[in-house]
């Protein structure tokens, strides 16, 4: 019982730091293919560090077994957070937020053509309501003129593609669990994001201020490194109900951030529309008992 306590506050926290990443990426002045690699690199270096204390081994033979799909997945990982960083930069947090969360949606939908699931009437209603929750927030961009906020609703919704990606992918990944996946998948991202840098015009970390480098480690290490520790070492513990609930803290708490602390407006439709996403979204998932 204690430590399904303890994994509940370590989930609730990782999911409210995530919920403020949007907040900190504001204020690093960066290429979002600069800053996803940054990103990737300071988590793994704190990651290994962590391997390091906690005398952990990466299962190698494991490895090759599955080495396409980490290297995938950590491509689609590594887009997903160009994508997003794009998508904070051309709209509000909150819409860029619930943009992305119709990623479950999206995984829901291309389940039954992979894995040969069916979807029952349940599944129906929440993919056409979160369809209808997502036309609402395209529709309404009227916070600072019509269609100002389309460009960034659009990039949060192929980061929720490329975010659904790494789900499906991971589904295949029987083979390395838990940190060391993500360990892996982090440098998998590094090898692809690397070159993508290089070739659109390198690192420019000197024009950063003292704000803008505290604010890129701390999403290095704390948003993602630390986090991520944090995120899957509850994950055990938990069934996969209460891992949906809490997980929706995220986008809960940037809605907060990008409204009351950024002064973001949202308009009452896009606002309907993100709960019909987050909520049944979250109906659907409800009904799964395997953790994620």
């Amino acid at each position: 019982m204690k430590k399904r306590k303890q994994a509940k506050i370590m989930l609730s926290l990782s999911m409210i730091i995530f919920g403020t990443l949007g907040l900190f990426t504001r204020n690093i002045a960066v290429a979002s293919g600069e800053l996803a690699l940054c990103r990737a690199v300071l988590a793994s270096l704190l990651l290994a560090g962590y391997f390091v204390v906690k005398r952990q081994k990466i299962d190698f033979k494991a490895i090759k077994k599955e080495l396409l799909l980490l290297l995938f997945s950590g491509i689609a990982m590594g887009i997903n957070w160009i994508l997003l960083f794009e998508a904070y930069k051309h709209t509000t947090i909150s819409m860029a937020t619930l943009s992305y969360y119709f990623a479950p949606v999206l995984v829901t939908l291309v389940c039954p053509l992979l894995f040969r699931e069916k979807l029952n009437k349940k599944q129906i209603i929440c993919f056409v309501m979160s369809t209808v929750g997502l036309v609402l927030i395209i529709g309404f961009e009227g916070v600072a003129g019509k269609g100002a906020h389309l460009p960034g609703i659009m990039l949060g919704l192929g980061a929720a593609l490329f975010y659904a990606t790494v789900i499906l992918l991971n589904k295949f990944i029987k083979n390395v669990e838990g940190i060391q996946r993500t360990f892996l998948q982090f440098l998998a991202a590094i090898i692809v994001l690397a070159p993508y840098v290089i070739g659109t015009g390198g690192m420019h970390l000197q024009i950063l201020d003292g704000k803008g480098w505290i604010c890129l480690l701390i999403v290095g290490l704390i948003h993602t490194g630390i986090t991520y520790c944090m995120y899957f070492s509850s994950l055990k513990e938990l069934r996969g109900q209460e891992v949906a609930i809490l997980s929706y803290l995220d986008p809960l708490v940037a809605v907060v951030v990008s409204v009351l602390i950024l002064g973001e407006g949202i308009t009452l439709p896009q606002l309907i529309g993100g709960i019909l996403i987050l909520g049944f979204t979250l109906w659907n998932e409800k009904g799964e008992n395997v953790d994620k």
